[in-house]
């Protein structure tokens, strides 16, 4: 990963992504805000608590940073499913309810997504030109939000997943992801069989998200696959972790935008 300030906030880019003609990424922190407390500072989440005009705030500061306005942007409402929001400039400013990840194949429709631990995928097809990028917790994965976004770039954008790059960005990691025997259970079964998406140690069980998410894409047929290798709970640091931080803090923001 490449980590760099820009005005005073701190991002990290993937490698591979940032050599790729056409398109930008930028993962947030949460560093460069003006947000306190628990949430401090860029936190970009709006219903999490925090003040809303420092949710604002932040949005100009982060989006600013590539020359973006918040409201030309394209956001979901996050639940935790697999709904996929195949988008254009007709819906600039618009937030998608009841939806986990977004598609495009239209140049300046940036998508902006948040998280707190479940992991950031960002996909981008270099022949067709399309991006998306899904939001992946454990519920994620059992709902086949990844699986779902390959999918619809396929059947609506007429990607070939082997030509897809993915990255999977900063979450929360196998060594800090305890999880009950019903929520390890449901991963396994959601992912190829054999897959070592579950650890067991001294009678914990703990998921693998990273994995997780690599095993479905792989099941999809999509092989270039790039991780950043950041936990976000060890690294409260840099980075909002719902879990580490017993559910009161912020999201920090993944965008992504094919150019003209």
């Amino acid at each position: 990963m490449i980590r760099e300030w820009r005005d005073g906030i701190l991002l990290y880019r993937f490698a591979s992504l940032q050599e790729a003609a056409g398109v930008r990424h930028a993962i947030l922190t949460r560093i460069g805000g003006v947000s306190r407390g628990a949430y401090a500072t860029l936190n970009l989440g709006h219903t999490v608590g925090d003040d809303l005009a420092a949710v604002e705030e932040n949005h100009r500061r982060a989006l600013g940073i590539f020359g973006l306005l918040p409201q030309r942007v394209v956001s979901p409402y996050q639940v935790h499913g697999a709904r996929v929001g195949l988008v254009g400039r007709a819906h600039l400013g618009t937030v998608q309810p009841a939806t986990d990840a977004l598609v495009t194949g239209e140049a300046g429709v940036p998508l902006l997504m948040r998280f707190g631990d479940c992991a950031p995928v960002l996909l981008f097809d270099p022949v067709r030109q399309t991006i998306g990028m899904a939001h992946a917790g454990w519920r994620g994965i059992v709902a086949g939000s990844v699986v779902a976004t390959v999918r619809t770039m396929g059947q609506r954008l007429g990607c070939a997943p082997a030509d897809i790059w993915a990255g999977i960005g900063p979450t929360i990691g196998p060594c800090c992801y305890e999880v009950s025997a019903e929520v390890a259970d449901a991963v396994e079964a959601a992912c190829p069989a054999g897959a070592p998406v579950v650890h067991r140690l001294d009678g914990h069980l703990y998921v693998d998200l990273p994995a997780a998410v690599r095993a479905q894409l792989r099941a999809c047929g999509v092989e270039r696959i790039e991780e950043a290798g950041l936990c976000t709970a060890c690294r409260v640091d840099e980075f909002f972790s719902h879990r580490a931080e017993n559910g009161r803090t912020g999201r920090f923001g993944v965008l992504l935008e094919l150019l003209a």
